[in-house]
């Protein structure tokens, strides 16, 4: 059960935060020294404008979460997120976490943020199959723990595109994974056969943030209403005679989330990418007969031609490959 958190369930709140810090070696909780408002935390949350919600199970309290305000850009911070380990694995994390979110939806949020402890691993795969995103420089706390804490971050609400940087695409390469996996499933022209191990979709992602670290690619990454749902990436490492050139790649789209525009959003500001690094024109290719093919047309990209039988589809047949370009 979830339900508002009280000041009298400070004991609670100790115990599980001093039971989730100690699965880590070095982490310390000083309640008094450090985090006094432990002891009346509803009470915090309230005079920040936020609010507090904890799960119970058998009387005991084995999950909370937080949020409150920010003064920058809209922004709500998640925070206090803790779930007993007993009580993982069965969708309350989740369920904590969407709570939170919503409240900061209906209060305004714009952006949803939160900072996790470079230590806690299990944490940031949940925050990133959630759609966070690593932003921004890492935090030096002065406590007795010796913190250092990553900041992550999403769009809250609406149709969102984004560049990421190297640390951001580089928390998104799981979340990207899973999407390449299903799109390859659905029978997407990406260079992939079906079934699509997961190991080998991360390592294509992996390679792909190491490319944005080397200033060789853009990633960019759509949000509907806070779900990470696609991305398209710019390779900008052309031949040394074309640098006015570059290549879109890889739009894809959670088949989940399709026909919300997302596909046109991606495409308009990997567009708007290659105009900014300079780029007077650029190249791209998919399946024939696909849906890609159509947006393509619509978008005004031109037909270069054709080559029959290029790629073969899930099925191992041939199909033909168009291919576009575009100047700017």
């Amino acid at each position: 059960m979830i339900r508002d958190g009280r000041d009298e369930d400070s004991a609670g709140f100790i115990a599980l935060i001093g039971a989730c810090w100690a699965e880590y070696p070095g982490c310390v909780l000083d309640v008094d020294g450090e985090v006094p408002e432990l002891r009346a935390l509803a009470t915090y949350f309230r005079d920040q404008g936020g609010r507090l919600w904890v799960a119970e199970q058998g009387g005991r309290l084995v999950g909370m979460v937080g949020t409150r305000p920010l003064r920058e850009d809209a922004a709500w911070e998640i925070c206090r997120m803790y779930v007993d380990a007993g009580a993982r694995g069965a969708g309350l994390a989740a369920a904590l976490l969407g709570t939170a979110e919503a409240h900061a939806r209906a209060g305004g949020a714009e952006r949803l943020v939160l900072w996790t402890d470079t230590r806690f691993t299990r944490a940031h795969g949940f925050y990133e199959k959630h759609g966070y995103v690593r932003q921004g420089s890492i935090r030096i706390l002065d406590d007795l723990s010796n913190s250092l804490e990553f900041r992550y971050a999403k769009p809250a609400r609406g149709l969102v595109v984004e560049a990421l940087d190297a640390a951001a695409a580089a928390s998104a390469e799981r979340r990207l994974a899973r999407i390449l996996v299903d799109c390859v499933a659905e029978g997407a022209s990406l260079e992939f056969l079906p079934p699509l191990a997961p190991d080998h979709a991360a390592r294509f992602w992996k390679g792909a943030s190491a490319a944005v670290a080397a200033g060789d690619r853009v990633l960019l990454a759509a949000w509907t209403d806070g779900h990470l749902a696609g991305s398209v990436t710019l390779d900008l490492a052309t031949a040394e005679n074309q640098p006015h050139v570059a290549a879109i790649q890889k739009l894809i789209v959670e088949p989940a989330a399709r026909r919300k525009g997302i596909g046109r959003a991606l495409l308009r500001r990997a567009e708007q990418a290659a105009r900014a690094h300079g780029r007077r024109a650029a190249m791209l290719d998919t399946r024939a007969g696909s849906a890609a093919e159509a947006l393509y047309r619509a978008e005004g990209w031109q037909e270069l031609g054709r080559i029959p039988g290029f790629e073969i589809d899930a099925g191992r047949q041939p199909c033909d490959t168009v291919f576009f370009w575009k100047a700017f």
